[in-house]
């Protein structure tokens, strides 16, 4: 059986500039820059496992009015894989996130942050660092949480009912250093499953295990040490900048309830933004809203930002502050 055919919008577009930025410990980051040079900046930090070419259906949406930034986290895509694990660590999310900033926004100017799952977790981890707050206009966190997260993911079915088996079998599930090998149809069925909303097309599916099949083995198990003991409640408390939530209401990964507790933790929440069937894997799912929902952020917190959005830009329902929003399904 052939491949379903990738849809152009899930193509990862070209860069008008690609970048090699340096981390604090030296580490070589691959950073991509779309859009319009002289326009607001937004920067997007992807999920474990994923690439910038996770964000293409989103870039395209932004690239008409925005300087879009996508870098690939460290291990990543084309960035260097660190060689010990040491190098793994919320610390050193945060830190490449600084360097990041550094060399992509200029002194005195600021971006929007969208952060996917462990890019949330990015944003997360860097709360109250200096160097990172005065480059940041504003955030939206994304199908992501601050910690419990073996606790918390609902990838088994509710058969297993024993809550300390369910745990125990979701960590071994996370820790897999099995090669995942080529795309097959039952590895592209159970990504779906865990991954995604049961109503994703063949082409979103096709996109997102591309995406992850390419990660190395040595790197999902690495990340996946650092997301089971993850505990970023502390930065998210000291995030100052008005910060939006994003969840779909069937993520398996990063359920509602993370989201809920982002928002109760933040000290400017801006809203949480429910997409009704929409899995983890949002923005492939929905890059309407989710490119939106960055809008509606960067035209109420970022200078030069403001004006109408274009036609690739879906505008959002209100610029005020909301507690939670719910899109059409």
């Amino acid at each position: 059986m052939s491949a379903p055919q990738l849809p152009p919008e899930y193509v990862p577009p070209t860069p008008v500039e690609e970048l090699s930025v340096r981390s604090a410990e030296g580490i070589r980051l691959h950073v991509e820059i779309h859009g319009r040079p002289d326009a607001p900046t937004v920067v997007l930090a992807h999920g474990w496992t994923c690439s910038t070419a996770f964000w293409a259906p989103v870039i395209r949406r932004l690239s008409d009015r925005y300087r879009v930034v996508a870098y690939d986290q460290r291990g990543h895509g084309r960035s260097e894989i660190p060689p010990s694990r040491a190098r793994y660590s919320t610390r050193a999310l945060a830190e490449d996130l600084a360097a990041v900033l550094k060399r992509t926004v200029p002194a005195g100017e600021r971006a929007v942050l969208a952060g996917h799952s462990m890019g949330g977790m990015t944003i997360m981890a860097a709360g109250g660092r200096p160097e990172i707050a005065e480059r940041t206009a504003a955030n939206v966190l994304i199908s992501t949480g601050p910690g419990e997260l073996v606790a918390e993911v609902a990838v088994l079915p509710e058969i297993v009912r024993s809550a300390g088996v369910r745990r125990f079998l979701h960590r071994r599930l996370l820790r897999s250093r099995m090669p995942l090998g080529p795309v097959t149809p039952a590895s592209r069925a159970a990504l779906k499953y865990a991954t995604m909303g049961p109503s994703s097309s063949a082409g979103q599916v096709e996109a997102m295990a591309r995406i992850v099949h390419a990660c190395p083995t040595v790197v999902r198990a690495r990340w996946a040490w650092v997301l089971e003991h993850l505990d970023v409640h502390a930065g998210l408390g000291r995030i100052a900048a008005p910060t939006a939530v994003v969840v779909g209401t069937a993520d398996r990964l990063t359920p509602q309830v993370h989201a809920h507790r982002i928002v109760a933790e933040l000290a400017d929440s801006q809203g949480l933004l429910l997409l009704p069937g929409a899995g983890h894997m949002a923005p492939l799912e929905r890059p309407v809203e989710i490119a939106a929902e960055i809008h509606r952020m960067a035209a109420a917190h970022l200078a030069g930002a403001g004006a109408a959005a274009t036609a690739s830009v879906a505008p959002a329902a209100s610029a005020a502050p909301v507690v939670e929003r719910t899109t059409a399904a």
